[in-house]
């Protein structure tokens, strides 16, 4: 590793003071240049893991199922359009995007809410059993999901919400919360003290303060987790499937499933490729919403 001259600046005459040097920081040698190669391989490696396969897939659903098996890399011939119409109209993912959307749109406003008022409470305030409370919420999170199933059954069904959008939603914030309260504890416990007490010299109460002054600076963690909690619900699996038994009140995992499953021997590949693209695009539209909120916590911190 080489460094630099360093270089002195000047003093006036007759001062005692050591005259001041500055430094310029050391370039780094070979080994700097060996770990960013490896670096960018790597990284073009992994783009190309998670690029090509979406790549594929959207390619596979222009085409017919000939053609998939035929030139699986090739592009399409003649763009399949109808692929997207006769998933979108025979197949039922139209109806079940619908109840995605409420379903996961409705839980992740209320787990937000909810989970960015507990983690502030128990970040910032001193209060009997605030540990305690804390470390149940933590608990939560190391507690499978299976487990909860069969008591979630007939929990559900004594209140007359199973096989409903709320009672889904619901059941969705639920295991949601313990996640979003950890994540969120952190980015509050951070804040500095001195603005909560230059908004109360202000005048702001405790409601004015969190909504208006804290929640605001937490804004990089919430996009954070709205992607994380978006991406764990519309994925959520398990819980549909024994909760949901409606068909009318279907989900997009289910519907995914009952399309797998029922297909005998003639599988229309070209529209099961059309379906995953279209449970893919939503996820898509989030992060493209969210990544500003993402990239200027990043900037935000090499700032400071």
């Amino acid at each position: 590793m080489s460094i630099d001259t360093e270089t002195a600046a000047t003093q006036p005459e007759g001062s005692d003071a050591p005259p001041a040097r500055t430094y310029r920081k050391a370039r780094g040698g070979g080994g700097d240049t060996v770990f960013t190669t490896v670096s960018q391989v790597l990284l073009i490696i992994w783009s190309a893991l998670v690029i090509l396969p979406f790549v594929y897939t959207l390619l596979a659903s222009f085409k017919t199922s000939s053609e998939i098996f035929a030139s699986p890399f090739a592009l399409p011939e003649k763009p399949q359009w109808e692929n997207y119409v006769r998933t979108w109209t025979e197949s039922g993912i139209g109806r079940a995007m619908i109840n995605s959307i409420i379903v996961v749109g409705s839980a992740l406003v209320v787990v937000m809410l909810l989970g960015a008022m507990c983690a502030y409470v128990l970040a910032r305030f001193e209060f009997p059993f605030r540990r305690a409370i804390y470390y149940l919420m933590l608990a939560g999170l190391t507690f499978p999901v299976f487990l909860a199933v069969v008591p979630l059954f007939f929990i559900m069904q004594n209140f007359g919400l199973l096989g409903t959008l709320p009672g889904l939603s619901l059941t969705y914030v639920a295991f949601a919360l313990p996640f979003t309260v950890f994540f969120l504890y952190s980015f509050f416990q951070q804040l500095p003290q001195e603005i909560a007490e230059a908004a109360a010299i202000d005048g702001a109460g405790e409601w004015t303060t969190f909504f208006r002054v804290m929640l605001p600076m937490a804004k990089p963690g919430l996009a954070a987790i709205a992607i994380f909690n978006f991406l764990g619900l519309w994925n959520q699996f398990i819980l549909p499937v024994a909760l949901n038994p409606r068909p009318e009140n279907y989900v997009l995992p289910q519907v995914m499933a009952a399309i797998a499953g029922s297909a005998n021997y003639e599988i229309d590949y070209g529209a099961l490729f059309a379906a995953i693209v279209i449970v893919v695009l939503p996820v898509l539209v989030i992060y493209v919403i969210f990544q500003r909120q993402l990239q200027g916590s990043v900037s935000q911190g090499t700032n400071k």
